[in-house]
């Protein structure tokens, strides 16, 4: 898995647009008190149940692959100009 720049601030931002995307699906289960770990893991299951990305195998679901996936798929999203990526 290759290291991508600004990986932490890309997660963060995936993080937040994948909850607010959540809720307007009706999943109400993403508060404040729910983990950083808790909250990617609903976010890429939603994402996968939407195919909107690609499932991992059940033998490569570990967080850190969750995450990279999480991450390429913002990046996928952000505008060419966006400061994140640069």
């Amino acid at each position: 898995m290759k290291k991508i720049k600004n990986e932490s601030q890309l997660l963060q931002h995936a993080i937040k647009l994948g909850a607010n995307y959540a809720l307007k699906r009706g999943y109400a289960g993403i508060d404040g008190t729910t983990s950083s770990k808790d909250k990617q893991e609903v976010i890429y299951r939603l994402l996968v149940q939407d195919k909107l990305i690609t499932p991992l195998s059940k033998n490569d679901e570990t967080t850190a692959n969750i995450r990279h996936k999480l991450v390429v798929w913002i990046m996928k999203h952000l505008p060419p100009e966006h400061s994140l990526l640069q």
